[in-house]
């Protein structure tokens, strides 16, 4: 079996709802469903994050980083992290625990390196996201950093297959060089780009029951044009993408990786520039996205 035939298989798969989760991914996606619940207050929800030890230790990271904990002293508890951070903010942790967990832990360590970076990617993608909706756009910044969380979802359950389906990281022919970690190898094909990714990432969001608004601000992020100043939740997405330092393992637009963080990417908000808002933001997003990958 080569790569575009294991795609294939996985596409036709995902396009009947036939999604392959692990039993770490079902815990996590019973916790999303409780803490959905409209009846679901804080005393409840501590308890059932309390009872996951990574999903409370993030919790109360997250909102003891720099975003959420400028009001206030630091606090020790999961009840008074989610007193602060609202509902909204935990709906975004505990979703950026299932995203972590959809690819599983590979003994191949090519996968778990990719798995690695392409976390690292998210969550800078997530800090990004939250800072500028917050300080450019009058969109509301959870919705962004939730956003940010799953935008790759569809690679991390590729990802997930790869050990089942190892042809998933052969390289093309006709495909570009190596790059020295061998993180490029895994996607330089997808078939026709109506794209795995993007088929296989409309089944896991659907089958997750994510707003409307999410899915329609990553679909932007794999076929929209950005808009500067961004406008809208995509606009956010394909902005924070490009202004990430680590870019996806999975991206094969190297022409455009290596120029991302220019100068060129900047634009007047107010009294001041985008450049200037994110060097004033650097406390935030750095504490942001190191609570987000701990």
């Amino acid at each position: 079996m080569n790569k575009n035939e294991a795609l294939n298989i996985l596409v036709a798969q995902a396009d009947r709802g036939e999604l392959v989760f692990s039993t770490s991914v079902a815990t996590s996606l019973r916790i999303k469903e409780a803490i959905d619940d409209p009846d679901c207050g804080v005393n409840t929800a501590s308890k059932i994050v309390m009872n996951e030890p990574l999903l409370a230790a993030r919790v109360v990271a997250v909102a003891n980083s720099v975003a959420y904990g400028r009001m206030g002293n630091d606090v020790t508890s999961v009840k008074s992290a989610i007193m602060r951070l609202g509902f909204r903010t935990l709906r975004s942790i505990v979703a950026s625990l299932i995203v972590r967990q959809l690819a599983g832990t590979s003994k191949n360590p090519v996968i778990r390196a990719m798995v690695k970076k392409l976390w690292e990617h998210s969550a800078q993608v997530a800090a990004l996201a939250q800072v500028i909706a917050r300080r450019v756009t009058k969109l509301d910044p959870d919705t962004a950093m939730f956003a940010g969380i799953v935008h790759e979802i569809g690679g991390f359950y590729l990802l997930s297959r790869a050990e089942e389906f190892p042809c998933l990281l052969e390289r093309d022919d006709w495909s570009m060089p190596p790059a020295p970690s061998g993180l490029a190898a895994f996607t330089d094909t997808i078939i026709d780009k109506e794209s795995a990714e993007a088929i296989i990432g409309r089944a896991v969001l659907k089958n997750l029951q994510l707003p409307q608004t999410v899915m329609d601000a990553i679909e932007a992020l794999w076929y929209g044009m950005r808009a500067m100043p961004p406008e809208s939740l995509g606009d956010i997405l394909l902005l924070a993408n490009e202004l990430a330092t680590t870019p996806s393992p999975l991206d094969t637009r190297t022409d455009t990786v290596a120029n991302r963080h220019t100068s060129d990417i900047d634009f007047v908000v107010g009294d001041g520039t985008l450049a200037s808002i994110l060097e004033e933001s650097e406390d935030e997003l750095k504490t942001l996205t190191a609570a987000l990958i701990a």
